[in-house]
């Protein structure tokens, strides 16, 4: 154990000197996307709907909203089908050339083509009209859209090589890069051509560590600000402050509701699980499991209960919302299904079939492994037996389909929801294998969800995407047929040096965006000792 704290420790002294200037920052904040296997490239995943520093996006988010970037305004066709953007007509990237509507073209067509982290399959093509505006055509129309304006960084379409851009790339955002220590830390330096609200820091130097040597690095006066898991939320840090941030990123754990009956995804991968296509025991797991229980003990009091997956957004169905921590009603649930405790081991039965499943969680995610294990325990108060295991991703992926999953889900975007539970989504293909992995299949949900993403009217989106959970008679949610186990969203925690003022953060994402506000952030000379 000592020799493992002196490794953590030494690894952390080696990132950088405490004798750094006072306008040179150094995070440690993995969860900014972590650090990008294909390098810093908007087009093949990097920081898509988060701020990207190197890069620029035609809007930004603020919290729930959405406010320009690149863009000055937009306009969309009567149909929904056209959407046309203006743009700024005086930002340069980092080599001098100036930013146009052909570079954002290019960026949409390309990311389009590929298989990056967004899905932008309801783009027919962009197209430049002039250097100052760019026109989308889609092949569905889409309130959503505005969303994908906020989600891609646009690269400069003379310097992009899909091979290379993300080693070394330039952009038009508040940073440019300078270098990257693979498996270590990224470099980034004011741009001081940048358009914008300048950051008051001209080097940024992010780390990319595991949450102990972010804790380490901290307590060595090595970082500035450090991202730590909810289980040291009491510890303190001479010289240092702990910030707690609200978040929407919602913890879930996803039924297989279709039974298994051989059939295999294309990749060969089982579809259906025999427990959990029994709504009684989707039902009974969301009614009876108690959230702020999990919360006070699996994340130390560092978060809120969840029971959609939404709540706190725009199109969350507060109607859907219903009371838990019932085990009289979850049992009641479960003997009206049919299950019973025959053979007097504690768990139930029903023709033959032991109220018995996996639930797996991805091996190197804390939170979720104690969220797990404590919804096991209190299922077994309900005669159900949870056998909870750590997988790789790659695992998971070739499980999902068939065996609970702890999962991590909180975007702005309604598509998400889309994604989640419209019927046609399913699949395991590398662009689809997250969707709808439960196979979930409802006609009314469909048309609902249909309905929200063609609206041409966001409040119009919002509205039938609530309905999607809960229409008064179905919907995905406990009070319609129980697809998943909503159980919380994260209080995010940040280790923050006294001298250090973040400003305002918003309300954060899945995976956390930190950086949002980085023009906010500055020195107050008030460190301590």
């Amino acid at each position: 154990m000592i020799v493992a704290i002196l490794i953590i420790f030494a690894a952390a002294m080696t990132f950088s000197s405490t004798s750094r200037a006072a306008d040179e920052l150094v995070a440690a904040v993995g969860t900014h996307s972590g650090e990008p296997e294909g390098g810093f490239d908007p087009i093949n995943g990097w920081a898509v709907g988060k701020e990207p520093l190197i890069q620029s996006t035609l809007f930004k988010r603020d919290n729930t909203s959405m406010v320009n970037d690149l863009a000055t305004n937009y306009s969309v066709s009567s149909d929904g089908l056209t959407w046309t953007v203006k743009i700024r007509d005086d930002v340069k990237f980092t080599d001098g050339v100036p930013l146009t509507a052909k570079d954002i073209a290019f960026t949409y067509n390309t990311a389009a083509n590929g298989s990056g982290g967004m899905d932008l399959s309801m783009l027919e093509s962009a197209k430049a009209l002039d250097n100052a505006t760019i026109q989308f055509k889609l092949n569905d129309p889409q309130s959503t859209f505005i969303y994908k304006l906020a989600g891609l960084g646009i690269v400069p379409e003379h310097a992009y090589n899909n091979e290379t851009y993300g080693q070394n790339p330039i952009g038009s955002g508040p940073y440019k890069f300078v270098q990257w220590n693979k498996g270590q830390q990224v470099i980034l330096e004011r741009n001081d051509e940048y358009y914008g609200q300048k950051p008051y820091f001209k080097q940024v130097t992010i780390l990319f560590t595991t949450a102990d040597t972010a804790f380490a690095a901290a307590k060595a006066g090595q970082v500035d600000i450090a991202e730590i898991p909810t289980s040291y939320a009491n510890q303190t840090v001479n010289g240092m402050k702990i910030l707690k941030i609200d978040s929407f990123d919602a913890r879930g754990i996803s039924f297989p509701v279709q039974e298994d009956t051989g059939k295999k995804t294309e990749d060969n991968y089982t579809i259906g699980n025999n427990v959990t296509t029994d709504a009684a025991i989707r039902k009974a797991l969301n009614v009876g499991i108690d959230r702020q229980a999990l919360i006070s003990g699996a994340l130390n009091g560092q978060g809120e209960e969840e029971f959609t997956g939404v709540d706190k957004l725009p199109f969350g169905n507060k109607e859907a919302i219903f009371e838990d921590g019932n085990i009289t009603e979850a049992k009641n649930i479960l003997s009206s299904g049919g299950w019973k405790d025959t053979d007097g081991d504690g768990i139930l039965e029903k023709n033959g079939t032991k109220a018995e499943f996996t639930l797996i969680y991805p091996s190197d995610r804390q939170e979720r492994q104690a969220l797990a294990v404590a919804v096991s325990e209190q299922a077994e108060k309900l005669g159900i037996k949870i056998n909870v295991e750590g997988k790789s991703w790659d695992a998971i992926d070739t499980l999902a389909y068939s065996t609970p999953v702890v999962w991590g889900y909180g975007s702005i975007d309604p598509t998400d929801v889309y994604l989640r539970y419209y019927s046609t989504r399913s699949g395991s293909g590398s662009s689809s294998k997250y969707n709808n992995v439960i196979f979930y299949n409802n006609s009314a949900v469909d048309k609902n969800l249909r309905s929200a993403m063609t609206s041409l009217n966001q409040n119009t989106s919002n509205k039938y995407c609530k309905l999607a959970a809960w229409d008064g008679t179905t919907g995905y949610s406990q009070k319609g047929d129980a697809t998943w186990l909503w159980m919380a969203t994260l209080k995010y925690l940040y280790v923050v040096d006294d001298d250090l003022d973040i400003g305002t953060p918003g309300i954060q994402p899945h995976g956390a965006d930190i950086f949002n506000n980085i023009y906010e952030w500055k020195r107050t000379g008030n460190q301590t000792s």
